[in-house]
Formats: C-alpha cells, structure tokens, sequence
C-alpha cells in the first residue's frame, strides 16, 4: 500500500509543469495497437539505435498511445527544446535515420515527410497565438501548423485530452496533465451528495449507446441501501469499426481509474471491475501496470490519499462476446457464468453484479467524470447541446480519407466530421450513408448529410449514436449487402436465449440473403419488416431489439435497391 497524500501528489504535478524536464528534447512514438499495427515497434527500436550510435543521450523517448489519425501511422512528434514540435508521417526505419541525422543532430526539419508542426496539446495556445506559442522557434512555416489541419482543428479534446502527449505507463505524466486533481477534490471537499449533485447537473449522459443520464443511475444505486456495491466499467467494446475506448485505454487509463473512484465515492462503493476483452491485449496490459502503480501512489486500495476512503480495482478479461456489452450479461460473466442477458427489472442499481446495487458505466463516460468534478458542471455543460452537453468520441473508419478517432462537441454536423474533419471520401468515390451505432444503428444518407449528430436528431433519422463507430459507405454498395453484413453479425453473436434474437435474426438473415443472391421474392420486404417489428417489440435484450434498425433504415432510405434486387 502507498503512503502518498495529497500534498506528495500536488508536489509531484509542480514538478512536472515547472521542472526542468520542460527542456529537455523529446521524441514521441505513437505506439497504440493502430501505430503497432503500422510499424510504430520497428520505428522504435530503430529510433533507440539512431540515438545511441550517434551517442545522443539527452534527448528522451516517450511511449504513448494513438495520436488520433490513424491513416497516418506510423507517427512520430520530435519536440527539441526552443523549437516547434514536428509531427512525422509514415515512419519507417530509413526516415528515421533521416530524422536523427537531419532534425535532431543538425536543426533541420525534414519536410519530405513532416506532416505538421506543432502538438495537439498546445492547439488551443496556437490558435490563440496565430502559430507557435511564445519561446518557440518556427523552423519551417511552410509545413501547416497542427490547428491548420481541419482533422484537428475542428475536434474539442476532453475525453482525449492526453492522448499523443503522455506515456500511459507513467503515472506522473498523468498527474502533470493535471490528472488526479478531480478525485483530490471529491474525496477531500465533498460529500456523495456533492459529487451527485455535480454530475447530476453536469448533464452528461451515458456515452455507452443508451444515452441515459448518468447522475440518475448513480443516484438510484446510490439511494439503494447496501453495505456492498460495484462500481463497473465496461470496456467490453464490440461493435464492428469501433475502437474509441480501446484508444482511451491505451491512451490514459488513470483517467478511467479516477472517474471509478469518484464513482465509488458518490454510490458508497468500495470495488469496481474493468471489463476488458481479451482482444484487446495492450489495453489490459497497460490497465493492470495503471493499478498497480495507482495503488503505490496510494490512490487506489486503503485509506486512499490519507482521507480515509477505500476502493480497489480489478480487471476482469473477457472472451469477447458482442453479448457481454449489454449489461446483465456482462454481470454475469463476471460472476463466471455464461455472458447472458437477463429480464429487468430488478435493475443493477438496486440488484447487479452478485445482486449487490450496481453501477455500469463506459470508458468513455468515466473519462469524463474527473473533469467535471474538477472543473465543474456549467464548464462541462460549455459545448454540446442543451439536452446533450459535452463532447462525443467517434471512430471513423470506411472509404473516407482521414480514418482515426476524434472527438466532437455533440451537435456537430455530420456533413463537417465526413468531409472536414474525415478529409472526404477517398479515391473519387462518392458519398452514399454513414452508418452510426453499429449493428443496432442506422444509415444516414447523402440528402441528410447536414444533420446534428445529438441523441434525438439522430433517432430521428432512424441511426443512433451508439458507442461512436461511424463507417462512410460509398456509392459503390449494396444497401442489401450492408444490412446483410449488420444481421449476420447480429445472428452469429446472439445469444441464443429469447426466440426472437435466436430464430428471428436467422430468419431475417435468409431472407436477406435470397434478396442478394438474386433470388428474392415479391414479399420479402413485407416479410422483413413484419420479422423486425416482432423482434423489436420481444426480444429480451436491447441487443436483440435493435439489430433490425439497419434493415429497416436502408429499407428507408434505399427500398428501390431491395426492389430492383428481387425483379432484376
């Protein structure tokens, strides 16, 4: 157990933002699974040799996660000291040689591959400044500064806040980003009731799919009287193209463990788990060593920071069933029975996890919870819309040029994410839907492009927002394919449970099929529709219940394609 209090900890944060490891040179390598994936291993170790046979010592390497735009993996970020921060795209081993010969040795940037100058950190000053901020020298203003580039530009880093400029493995990266800062204040100046209250008024509402507001879930656990309760985090992200919590994991998990805390605090619990699945290997890994060191700082387990508070965390790997995102059945693969859902009520905050008051709640919305403690609700409640404040984390992948993840005030135009922020569509294709939600969202198409993406606007339009996957399709695919792609995954991953999700997704299944392969009949789509109505009004899981929507929206939007399918 650690002995740290808080005063350790705020000492520990001054050093950092007034220490002497501000000049110091600095090489970042972005090294999350989309970086690995790359290169971003082979980029490193070249990196580590360059720097030791040209006998450079003080420059450091520092490990993060995703720097947000995928596409342009492997990156890395040289940051020497008096001089604007270069980010270089497509990395590999000969550029970097380059790098070092060129950059660090001799000050000169090399363009042929720079991408852009300045960090995602400093945006802000940037902007404020019209370029680098003061004590920075430009080397070269013909590469674009960072908040030139719309991919950037146009995003609002909350929940992303750290990403590309800390190492997740060190915890005081962590608190010199001002990390821990909302669980010193929640367990040091205010009660259960105060951190309700907080998150109550702060708005912010599940970012998991749901929607559903988060100070009432954690009031209705908090109001329900038990000596034990949970507090959970699912990480258990399944939908097909969806990757923004994984990007958080592997980012800046102490920003998951401090939001469980305070989480822990508000409801009167002492335990919480991660559910993480398996594939995710690198997001376990750095989770378990993120525990383990909050737990020497002593910020998590006894007596945590001296106030008095106990809280502990456990990350619980699983086998990745899509089903285990819903969250009855998530609870009971924990307990370590098979991952199936179960009727409600009774609801988790008054019977969850061992039947204990439970509270569950996703990467991405405990990510934020630190900050509106620390900084309070009316900040939080400074961008996005009325009924939904905040920001949203959308993982862009499909024929769109800039694929990454990126995170948007809620209320953004769909239209600026695809063809600003996204880069448009790639390869001259032409833009037809973007699918929101995953296998229980919806199609937008090209004649809606310019709708809010908010929680109501878009149930509107027949999509959801989801966990935040987001493909652009291109007019070069079927509307048939995409709900036939969206429903065999929805079959394959039922649960077998209710009839409906079992037999009726299968069904659908074939009916999609026989419209593919050429074989439709002319009352197949009345047949669609009826299957996905019964499904909708009697499965037992949310899961199951939604799986229809991209049938019945490319049905929508798209029926003249299900109809020259079945007469062609």
């Amino acid at each position: 157990m650690g002995t740290k209090s808080i005063s350790d900890i705020n000492d520990i944060r001054d050093k950092i933002v007034n220490g002497a490891e501000k000049e110091s040179a600095k090489i970042y390598v972005h090294m999350g699974t989309c970086g690995i994936a790359s290169g971003a291993t082979e980029v490193l170790e070249s990196l580590k040799k360059d720097l030791k046979e040209n006998n450079i010592k003080a420059a450091k390497i520092i490990k993060t996660g995703c720097a947000g735009i995928c596409s342009k993996e492997p990156l890395i970020t040289v940051a020497m000291p008096g001089q604007e921060p270069i980010i270089y795209e497509y990395m590999d081993e000969s550029k970097v040689q380059r790098v070092v010969r060129e950059h660090i040795i001799s000050g000169t940037v090399v363009k042929d591959f720079a991408f852009a100058r300045g960090m995602e950190a400093e945006i802000q000053e940037r902007i404020e400044n019209k370029g680098a901020p003061a004590g920075q020298k430009v080397l070269d203003s013909s590469i674009p500064g960072i908040e030139e580039i719309p991919f950037f530009k146009l995003q609002k880093q909350r929940v992303m806040r750290n990403r590309a400029v800390i190492d997740p493995n060190n915890i005081e990266h962590y608190i010199g980003r001002d990390g821990y800062q909302g669980l010193i204040k929640a367990l040091s100046e205010m009660s259960a009731e105060d951190i309700l209250k907080t998150v109550l008024d702060s708005g912010i509402r599940g970012r998991g799919g749901a929607g559903f507001p988060t100070g009432l879930k954690w009031k209705f656990a908090a109001q329900t009287e038990n000596s034990t309760k949970y507090v959970l985090c699912n990480a258990d992200e399944g939908d097909p193209g969806a990757y923004m919590d994984r990007s958080v994991l592997e980012s800046d998990p102490h920003s998951i463990l401090e939001g469980m805390v305070i989480a822990g605090k508000a409801i009167g619990s002492h335990k919480g788990y991660v559910y993480c699945r398996a594939e995710y290997p690198l997001a376990v890994e750095i989770l378990n060593k993120a525990i383990k060191t909050a737990k020497k700082y002593n910020l998590l387990g006894e007596n945590i920071l001296g106030t008095g508070f106990d809280f502990d965390i456990e990350v619980y790997e699983g086998a990745g069933a899509f089903v285990c995102g819903e969250e009855t059945a998530l609870m009971r693969s924990i307990e370590g029975f098979r991952g199936n859902p179960r009727p409600r009520p009774p609801f988790p905050a008054v019977a969850g996890l061992k039947e204990k008051p439970t509270i569950l709640n996703n990467v991405e919305t405990l990510s934020n919870i630190s900050q509106i403690v620390a900084k309070g609700s009316d900040w939080f409640k400074g961008i996005g819309t009325e009924k939904s404040p905040g920001t949203k984390v959308f993982s862009i992948t499909g024929d769109i040029n800039n694929v990454g993840c990126v995170e948007v005030p809620i209320g953004t135009k769909l239209s600026s994410i695809v063809n600003e922020i996204g880069g448009g569509m790639v390869e001259g294709k032409n833009f037809k839907a973007a699918q929101l939600g995953g296998p229980s969202g919806g199609c937008i198409p090209l004649e809606h492009l310019d709708v809010e993406v908010d929680y109501e606007t878009l149930q509107e339009y027949g999509a959801i927002m989801g966990s935040g996957g987001l493909i652009v399709i291109s007019d070069t695919q079927s509307a048939v394919d995409i709900a036939r792609f969206f429903m065999q995954f929805c079959q394959e991953e039922a649960c077998g449970k209710c009839i409906p999700g079992r037999e009726g997704t299968k069904q659908m299944l074939n009916i999609l099929n026989r419209i593919y392969s050429g074989k439709g009949r002319t009352d197949d789509i009345e047949k669609l529709e009826e299957l996905a109505l019964v499904i909708q009004s009697t499965a037992l899981c949310a899961l199951c219940k939604t799986s229809a929507n991209p049938v019945l929206s490319t049905l929508r939007y798209f029926r003249k394609e299900y109809e020259e399918a079945i007469t062609a």
